[in-house]
């Protein structure tokens, strides 16, 4: 990890993503796929319209688009979750895979050490889980 900055840079204490997805549903079973649990939900005039998952101290947004912008708005270019655990990365892998998750990578050895693996959401968002290395 890097230095602390100086006090004069934003002190963050927790970030928690949210993006806009097509198919909330599909969504959710895609991010429980890969042990996220869900928490809070946000509903309008009796729809769901979001949820928060939860995975560990980490939150992650998911909210039904509402297409506004047009149903074919390209979503997911250019950005990366990364998670960090300490769990054990293959078990992950293989628990993501048979809940139908299919993964972009299998779990691999990173050259700067950890282990990780990659997946992409139906939406194209893209996220890699890893642990570091000892």
């Amino acid at each position: 990890m890097s230095k602390t900055p100086p006090a004069s840079f934003l002190q963050a204490t927790f970030i928690a993503p949210g993006v806009t997805v097509n198919d909330l549903a599909r969504s959710i079973a895609f991010y429980e796929g890969l042990g996220f649990a869900v928490g809070e939900r946000w509903e309008h005039e009796g729809k769901l319209m979001g949820v928060m998952l939860h995975a560990g101290t980490s939150m992650y947004g998911l909210s039904q688009d509402d297409f506004a912008k047009g149903k074919d708005r390209v979503k997911g270019v250019g950005m990366r979750t990364w998670i960090s655990t300490e769990q054990d990365i293959d078990e992950l892998a293989a628990r993501a895979k048979a809940a139908g998750v299919t993964l972009d990578s299998d779990p691999e050895d990173y050259p700067w050490g950890g282990r990780g693996f990659a997946v992409t959401d139906p939406d194209g968002f893209k996220l890699t889980i890893s642990r570091e290395g000892k």
